[in-house]
């Protein structure tokens, strides 16, 4: 089962400092997460549906955003617009 984080609903799990995180993970500016954060992002991406719901439930802001990231034409440009604080 895959949590559904559509960009309606992105921005109440996912705060400026993740939205950075991400935005850097995929090579779309934002700025270098730690080592902890590097590791859980590739695990996020690279996980089957099941497991990103597990590790939604520690992580649920760096899963939406992956999510969005990854499934949502308008994900990049949302996550910037949460990494800028303009996201409405």
């Amino acid at each position: 089962m895959m949590i559904d984080f559509d960009t309606a609903t992105a921005g109440a799990f996912i705060d400026t400092q993740t939205a950075q995180h991400v935005l850097w993970h995929f090579g779309q500016g934002g700025y270098e997460p730690g080592s902890f954060t590097k590791h859980l992002l590739l695990a996020i991406g690279t996980a089957d549906p099941a497991n990103q719901t597990r590790l939604s439930l520690g992580f649920p802001g760096y899963v939406a955003a992956v999510q969005l990231a990854q499934t949502s034409e308008t994900g990049i440009a949302t996550l910037r617009a949460i990494a800028n604080g303009t996201a409405r």
